[in-house]
C-alpha cells in the first residue's frame, strides 16, 4: 500500500485562506487602515474606528477559529463515522476539490472505489473552487460527470459518499435529480452518507452571512424525500457538521 495520508495541523484552515486569499488581503488592508485610524485620531472619530475594527475583526477571527476546529482538530477527516459501513463498492462524489478519496482508499484498500467530480465551470463559478482545483490534482481515475446522469451501473454501490460537496448544487430541481441518481446507483441495502454544514444557528454564529451558502436541514429533508431516500440515522460529526445516513425506500419512480 502507498504512503499514509497525513494532514498537517493547519491544513484545513490554511486551505481556506489560500483559496479565498483576495478576501483576506482586502480584509487585512481594511483592518490595518482602521487600526491606523484608531491610533491617530481622537474623540468620536477614534471611537467609530475602534467599533468598526472590532465589528469587522471578530467575525473573521471566529470563522477562522471554527474552521480550524472543524477541519483540523475535530477528527472530521479521520472518518470514524464510516465505522461499520459495508464498503466493498464505494462511490465518492465531489464538487471540484477532493480531500477525501485518498483517505477512503487508505481506509478501504480492497474496495472498488469510483470517484465522481460534478464540478461544472459554467454553474460553479466560485473562484475558490478554481483555485483549489489548480492547487490539488484530482484523485487518479476521477470521472467528470453531469449531476443528472452518473456513469455508474444501477445498484452498483454498497456505500455512496457525498462529503461537503452536494451543497454546491444550488438549484432545487437539479439537487433532487442528483440525489435520484445517487439512489439509482445505490444497492438495495446500501447506504448514502451526506456530510454537510447546515444553515443553522451554530453555523450562523461561526460564519455569519457565509452560512447562507449552506442549505438548511429542512431543505435537505425535502431533497431526500424527493429522491425517495429515508434518514436511517442523523448525527453530529462536530457541532458545526451534520452526517445524514440514508437508505432508499420503495421502488424507484
Amino acid at each position: 500500500m502507498g504512503n499514509a495520508v497525513v494532514r498537517s495541523r493547519f491544513q484545513g484552515v490554511t486551505n481556506i485562506i489560500r483559496f479565498n486569499w483576495p478576501f483576506y488581503v482586502w480584509a487585512l488592508g481594511l483592518l490595518a487602515a482602521l487600526l491606523l485610524a484608531t491610533a491617530f485620531t481622537e474623540g468620536r472619530s477614534r471611537m467609530v474606528s475602534l467599533v468598526l475594527l472590532i465589528v469587522m475583526m471578530v467575525p473573521i477571527v471566529v470563522s477562522l477559529a471554527v474552521s480550524w476546529y472543524v477541519y483540523d482538530l475535530s477528527g472530521l477527516y479521520e472518518m470514524k463515522w464510516l465505522d461499520g459501513l459495508d464498503a466493498k463498492r464505494i462511490v465518492n462524489v465531489n464538487a471540484g476539490f477532493d480531500e477525501t478519496s485518498a483517505i477512503v482508499k487508505q481506509r478501504y484498500p480492497e474496495a472498488d472505489l469510483v470517484v465522481l467530480d460534478f464540478y461544472d465551470a459554467a454553474k460553479h463559478t466560485a473562484p475558490s473552487i478554481k483555485r483549489a482545483r489548480n492547487a490539488y490534482a484530482p484523485f487518479p481515475g476521477t470521472h467528470t460527470v453531469n449531476t443528472r446522469h452518473l456513469p455508474v451501473d444501477d445498484t452498483f454501490a454498497d456505500t455512496v459518499l457525498a462529503i461537503m460537496s452536494a451543497h454546491e448544487i444550488r438549484q432545487r430541481d437539479e439537487r433532487a435529480a442528483f440525489f435520484i441518481e445517487l439512489r439509482r446507483v445505490l444497492a438495495p441495502d446500501g447506504q448514502l452518507v451526506v456530510i454537510e454544514h447546515l444553515c443553522d444557528a451554530a453555523n450562523l454564529i461561526a460564519y455569519n452571512i457565509g452560512a447562507f451558502h449552506f442549505h438548511s436541514r429542512s431543505t435537505w429533508l425535502e431533497t431526500f424525500r424527493a429522491a425517495g431516500l429515508n434518514i436511517e440515522r442523523e448525527t453530529q460529526v462536530n457541532p458545526f457538521v451534520t452526517a445524514f445516513f440514508l437508505k432508499s425506500h420503495g421502488t424507484q419512480s
